[in-house]
């Protein structure tokens, strides 16, 4: 099944040393956790973040392999079904990574054929990555490292109310960008939100099937948003002999499929 993928997927990428851990959890023990492609050539997106963005192998339990990048991992599966589109159309439409040398990345995305849309010159561009995902890049040469993950921009038609859900849920803080709403997780990272001009699509079925943020209980968690009246779409498995992790799958207000993890923080 597409949505249990976390317990089926054996990536295929050469392992190398992890060089970042996701972002400490918020007071509602919340964090970031990860990105999930579910795609009809993994192979190619994997090269993507590795050639492009430098990612790195994690790993969890026995058999559970991912992409690494400083504030997000990158789980990347093969679709049981072509996705129905890329990010933007989908609630998700883009995801934003800051890097320390513009020129370095956008040469490097040159190099793999991808296409580079420039917004402001030099500074700020999209990227589309294989199966029609769009990335922003962003220079920051104050960043530690060579790259780190931003945010991911949901496409939605009430931004302030997407904003108070995500506080309210995920503990997120208030905050805007360009004078828009966001929601402010712990380091760096965040979830900024786009006015729709259509109703978007649900991310469930595209290319980026669904985010994940990592719980610290995510038991305790589940009946919390079961008492704000959000039932999971899957109910907590325990995979922690499988995959050293336990699952859970929701959806937020305006589609985004969301799952839910504990245990990968630290990998």
């Amino acid at each position: 099944m597409r949505t249990l993928c976390l317990a089926s997927l054996l990536a295929a990428t050469a392992a190398a040393p992890s060089f970042a851990q996701l972002p400490a959890q918020n007071d509602l023990g919340v964090s970031m956790g990860h990105i999930h492609f579910l795609v009809t050539d993994p192979d190619a997106t994997k090269k993507a973040w590795t050639d492009v963005f430098g990612a790195t192998e994690g790993t969890s339990g026995q058999t559970f392999k991912f992409l690494k990048i400083p504030g997000m991992d990158i789980v990347v599966g093969k679709a049981n079904t072509p996705p129905t589109g890329g990010t933007q159309g989908s609630s998700v439409h883009h995801i934003g990574i800051v890097v320390k040398d513009y020129a370095a990345v956008k040469a490097k995305a040159d190099a793999a054929g991808f296409k580079w849309q420039e917004l402001t010159p030099n500074v700020q561009a999209f990227v589309t990555f294989p199966e029609a995902v769009t990335v922003e890049v962003m220079e920051d040469k104050n960043i530690s490292t060579p790259v780190a993950f931003h945010h991911i921009h949901e496409s939605v038609p009430d931004g302030a109310a997407a904003q108070a859900w995500y506080m309210k849920e995920f503990g997120a803080t208030k905050g805007s960008r360009r004078n828009l709403p966001a929601a402010m997780m712990t380091g760096n990272e965040e979830v900024d939100f786009l006015k729709a001009n259509m109703p978007p699509a649900g991310t469930k079925g595209r290319s980026l099937d669904h985010i994940g943020f990592d719980v610290k209980d995510l038991d305790a968690t589940l009946k919390r948003l079961e008492a704000d009246g959000i039932k999971p779409d899957i109910a907590m498995r325990d995979m922690s002999k499988q995959i050293g992790l336990k699952i859970a799958f929701i959806t937020d207000p305006n589609g985004t499929y969301i799952e839910l993890t504990e245990g990968l923080a630290g990998k």
